[in-house]
């Protein structure tokens, strides 16, 4: 009979237990989805290269414009008013 005194005490332990099993579980899991969508959520190394590239000094505006069409940051309508805005401020026929 004196050996069931310590029953309701370990049923306790072992509950704790398990309650720090599962949150360990789950700040394992957390981090491992963190890293997982950290890793995708930088940008690719293509896109790295065209915009952390060094830019050339003393670009003119048509040489920007020229630059951004073949990068793909405008469209062939975009570029074509941009340039025809341009010259028309530089006093240059269309």
């Amino acid at each position: 009979m004196m050996g069931m005194y310590g029953a309701g005490g370990s049923g306790l332990a072992w509950f704790g237990m398990g309650i720090l099993w599962l949150a360990l579980i789950g700040v394992i899991v957390w981090l491992a989805i963190r890293l997982a969508t950290h890793r995708n959520a930088q940008p690719s190394a293509t896109l790295q290269a065209t915009t952390l590239a060094p830019k050339p000094p003393n670009e003119s505006a048509l040489e920007i414009l020229d630059r951004r069409l073949a990068t793909g940051e405008i469209d062939v309508e975009t570029y074509k008013a941009s340039r025809d805005a341009i010259r028309e401020t530089r006093g240059e026929p269309k």
